[in-house]
């Protein structure tokens, strides 16, 4: 065999492990992930059944499942500080995550687990913890008995103070959490293990929390000992997992470093996003967002207006906008860029407010509203019908390109997606009454964003394409929202 020969096959090798792990084995006909955020276990496997299933919705990202301390004010952040991998958590325990697994398999949702693995918990002024599964831990003296875990698997005690610096970065302790050493093989097979048990109880993925603060070779070793997709679960054979790793590239840290692998969480789209939707950039430049914007690669990347920690930040929009909010997640969803990940919230009032709970610290079940998200303290976006319209819209484009642009050259915007589906928005501060080529076929058309198709009649506007693929598009200052939508499974039947 020539040398020659034998790069090639490296080449290929690598090229095969950097894709392996970026399909996120969406059902045909499904889309877009969800994160249901805190959501119990039992709650989340009869809203795969009787919602997210039937409309199209491709995945969840669930909060993460292992055994974390308990504090008694019990904020979002506990769960991201484990003391075991025991699946034991306020969701649930081993059982109903099991059971939660199988029957979204089955209504056709995946699941993607958020894995914390990077540390363990921070000192607690107690000393001593106690976890959600009943286990015990004293984090001063780095003793985790129920993994187990001692001193000698963390890195040496520093902080963070230069995020520039790749090696504080990746070897310190962030906020205190205490910092796994990865390239240890007692970790690395602690961690593979966790991991592998989960895929085989048949989940599709896992979101890597604080991936950047780990090395990119350590986490290459740790996926390629993970396995296959369960088949009995109904991924095909030799099915990786989906990786998304979060990475924040605001530092020294560019977010490529661990694209070459496994997707990664393009916190700057959101940004981007919300900027231009609060008036700080027009919307017309949209048109390139992506690659063109120093974002990463479609394929590398997963996108999203907020997620849990960004929208207690302030920095991006949030429920609490909620048109400008529906107007950026409606793009998102319309434009071809990234695998798109929706918010699902609990309401807050401060940075560190847990999930809504009883006395005794149980998470209470959301109360659902139909069309208008959820009520007991629950947000439930992907309820909104301007949203779960826009995952049937994702839907019906079905990875269609943009094939016509138009605006007016401010904020004012609109694109078709082939002959499936067409978006208009109207981010200006004057009406949109115009008529612009739309590339649907001709017919009576239902906005999924102001209503919804029942017994053949719409709920909302209706717009009339007609012969030549024009129509009218009126998006008033007055209107509940400055979206309208149209696409080939909302055409009205004469």
């Amino acid at each position: 065999m020539t040398l020659l020969v034998i790069l090639l096959i490296g080449l290929c090798a690598t090229n095969a492990f950097a894709s392996s792990h970026k399909d996120p084995h969406f059902l045909p006909g499904h889309d877009t992930i969800v994160h249901l955020f805190e959501w119990k276990w039992s709650d989340i496997a009869q809203e795969c059944e009787s919602f997210l299933g039937p409309r199209g919705f491709g995945g969840i990202q669930i909060s993460p499942v292992q055994e974390n301390i308990i504090v008694s004010s019990r904020p979002w952040w506990e769960r991201y500080q484990p003391i075991s991998y025991k699946l034991t958590t306020r969701s649930g325990n081993k059982n109903d995550l099991r059971n939660m697994i199988s029957r979204c398999n089955k209504a056709g949702v995946r699941i993607y687990v958020d894995a914390v693995v990077n540390h363990m918990s921070a000192d607690q002024s107690t000393g001593k913890v106690i976890g959600t599964g009943g286990s015990t831990a004293d984090p001063p003296s780095r003793n985790y008995s129920a993994v187990p875990y001692g001193k000698n698997d963390f890195n040496k005690f520093c902080s963070i103070n230069n995020y520039d610096d790749p090696v504080m970065v990746r070897n310190c302790e962030l906020v205190g959490l205490h910092d796994l050493n990865q390239k240890l093989e007692n970790v690395r097979q602690k961690i593979v293990n966790f991991m592998n048990g989960l895929i085989d109880m048949g989940i599709a993925g896992f979101r890597i929390d604080a991936a950047k603060h780990m090395w990119p070779e350590d986490l290459k070793v740790i996926y390629s000992r993970l396995h296959d997709l369960s088949t009995t679960s109904g991924f095909a054979k030799d099915s990786k997992p989906f990786i998304y790793q979060e990475v924040i590239a605001d530092s020294g840290i560019p977010a490529t470093d661990y694209s070459g692998f496994a997707t990664v969480t393009e916190f700057k789209y959101g940004n981007e996003i919300s900027n231009a939707f609060l008036g700080n950039n027009q919307l017309k430049w949209l048109q390139t967002i992506g690659n063109n914007w120093g974002l990463l690669p479609n394929s590398d990347a997963v996108i999203f207006i907020d997620n849990h920690d960004t929208q207690r930040d302030n920095n991006v929009l949030n429920y609490k906008s909620s048109r400008l909010y529906t107007m950026a997640v409606a793009f998102m969803l319309a434009y071809p860029y990234g695998t798109p990940k929706i918010m699902s919230s609990f309401a807050f009032d401060n940075k560190d407010q847990g999930p809504p709970a009883d006395s005794q610290g149980n998470i209470l079940s959301p109360v659902m509203k139909n069309n208008k998200g959820c009520k007991g303290g629950w947000v439930c976006e992907h309820r909104w019908r301007q949203i779960q319209n826009m995952v049937g819209f994702r839907n019906a484009a079905n990875k269609t390109s943009i094939t016509e642009w138009w605006d007016n050259l401010n904020n004012q915007i609109a694109f078709s997606r082939g002959k499936n589906a067409f978006i208009a928005i109207n981010g200006d501060k004057t009406d949109l009454k115009t008529t612009i080529h739309t590339q649907l076929p001709a017919g009576r058309y239902c906005d999924v964003i102001s209503g919804s198709i029942k017994n053949n009649t719409c709920t909302g506007k209706i717009v009339v394409v007609n012969a030549t693929g024009h129509a009218y598009i009126e998006i008033l200052l007055t209107d509940k929202d400055g979206v309208l939508a149209i696409h080939k499974k909302a055409q009205l039947k004469n």
